[in-house]
């Protein structure tokens, strides 16, 4: 089943453990594409919370980090939801090529960064068949979206397809072992939200995609979900690095030129 890249859209970041979002998912592959269109102002909301702005921040940071991105480049965001990610590689200076399925959240982008016009084109697009040619990127990112493909490989090989050789590719997804994979994978959370469809993975499930040109996997977000919004800050984030698993997970790869 293709769920695309939809679920990113639907979620406010996959984060809403505060107020999980109620869905009767429909297992119509056209239904499934579409279905959580209109939670783009949700999606966008949750960024302002306080567990969500962190989120956010930790994400990005790390990825960020991870993936080499020069002014000039071009860069795929697959899996773009309202752009966030988007925007923070048009401010390293990349030409910014952002997909989602979502024609709400897409329009949601649009209206937020009317200054990037010039550096990112928000397209519709279903992460299983992309609409580039072979080798059209030097950069591609995917952030919250692999939890919600069962056939991860599948859609890897479309991202790795789309790449330069030479040219990087990160993955950024839930860690299927850790507490916020516990949470997502508990009876009481799926049985209201739309984690009981996810395929949360590890590092490792990652590294099998293309063990071959595998160069790094990295982890964040040590703060648990369980902890107080006080507690969502960078000096608690470095302490928990000590003792805790990270809830998400960074893994880059690099094509190679044959």
């Amino acid at each position: 089943m293709h769920y695309g890249c939809m679920i990113r859209s639907c979620l406010v970041r996959h984060w809403m453990r505060k107020k999980p979002l109620q869905t009767n998912f429909c297992q119509e592959e056209s239904e499934n594409m579409a279905i959580f269109d209109g939670e783009a102002q949700q999606y966008d909301e949750w960024y302002k919370s306080v567990s969500g702005a962190f989120v956010d921040l930790v994400e990005s940071r790390l990825a960020l980090r991870m993936l080499p991105v020069e002014p000039g480049m071009k860069a795929l965001d697959a899996g773009c939801g309202t752009g966030n990610f988007s925007y923070k590689l048009a401010e390293k200076g990349a030409e910014v090529t952002a997909v989602d399925i979502s024609e709400d959240m897409l329009k949601k982008a649009k209206e937020k960064f009317p200054s990037h016009t010039n550096s990112i084109v928000f397209k519709q697009a279903d992460l299983y068949q992309l609409p580039f040619s072979e080798g059209s990127f030097d950069a591609v990112a995917s952030m919250a979206v692999f939890e919600f493909f069962h056939d991860g490989q599948q859609v890897f090989n479309e991202l790795y397809r789309v790449l330069k050789p030479g040219g990087y590719l990160l993955i950024g997804t839930i860690n299927k072992d850790s507490s916020w994979g516990e949470l997502y994978q508990s009876e009481d959370f799926q049985k209201s939200t739309v984690f009981k469809h996810a395929s949360f993975k590890t590092m490792e499930d990652l590294q099998k995609y293309c063990p071959e040109t595998f160069v790094k996997g990295k982890e964040c977000l040590f703060v648990p979900p369980t902890a107080d919004d006080s507690n969502f800050t960078l000096q608690q984030e470095e302490i928990l690095a000590e003792t805790e698993k990270g809830g998400f997970i960074c893994a880059l790869w690099q094509k190679t030129d044959s």
